[in-house]
């Protein structure tokens, strides 16, 4: 699948933060039915310039790594394709596009990916590409939103506080609401609950602490769908 360079500039982007950085294309062990092009399993890790952790702090190439929340949910959609099937879905924050490309492969009728990242939304058009599914990609919250979503999807996306207030709009602009992560350790509160949990670990491999790796899967039912 990597012939013809399709991952080249997802790499040279990489490169300007990373030199010795590869992006590969990698097979996910808990969900074998999709493939990521993410960075490669010997990333640099030693220490970073100065310069270097600039960049990464201002350019965070988060796309480049699958999140043990999204494996853990992209997983539970694929053995529960029939909250999916035919339906409209948003994966909100969708970094490298995993939870997108498994509501696609279970059957969605359209699907949105929404994330504010021009990379990352370049890395969700080539990961859907290269798994042959339709994903449409947007940066407009508002927008999305206006479509009528009947499921929202949103994994490992409360490390940042600046999200949470989203909590509260998610069941306002969808029927369904699914909220996984690893660092919240509970969420529920009406209208989240708590419905599944799982484990696995961050890909290519952070290191982690296991706490991390431990991760809860909420839902909210949101506002009915108007005829």
């Amino acid at each position: 699948m990597e012939t013809g360079g399709i991952h080249k500039v997802l790499t040279e982007h990489v490169k300007r933060i990373l030199p010795d950085a590869h992006i590969v294309l990698t097979s996910l062990p808990q969900t074998p039915s999709i493939g990521l092009y993410l960075l490669s399993e010997d990333y640099p890790r030693g220490r970073l310039s100065a310069e270097q952790a600039n960049q990464i702090m201002a350019e965070p190439p988060y796309w480049s790594f699958c999140w043990a929340s999204g494996q853990v949910l992209a997983r539970w959609i694929l053995r529960h394709k029939e909250i999916v099937a035919g339906k409209t879905v948003l994966d909100f924050g969708a970094g490298s596009g995993v939870i997108a490309i498994a509501a696609a492969q279970a059957g969605a009728r359209r699907v949105v990916a929404l994330d504010i990242d021009p990379w990352a939304r370049e890395a969700v058009r080539i990961n859907a590409d290269i798994n042959g599914v339709d994903v449409r990609v947007s940066d407009d919250f508002e927008e999305a939103a206006s479509l009528g979503m009947d499921v929202l999807f949103a994994a490992d996306v409360l490390y940042d506080r600046d999200n949470f207030p989203f909590l509260n709009r998610f069941p306002h602009v969808a029927c369904r609401v699914y909220v996984a992560d690893s660092r919240v350790r509970d969420l529920s509160v009406p209208p989240y609950r708590k419905i599944d949990q799982g484990t696995a670990i961050s890909w290519p491999d952070l290191d982690e602490p296991a706490e991390f790796r431990q991760v809860s899967i909420y839902q909210a039912e949101g506002l009915p769908k108007l005829p």
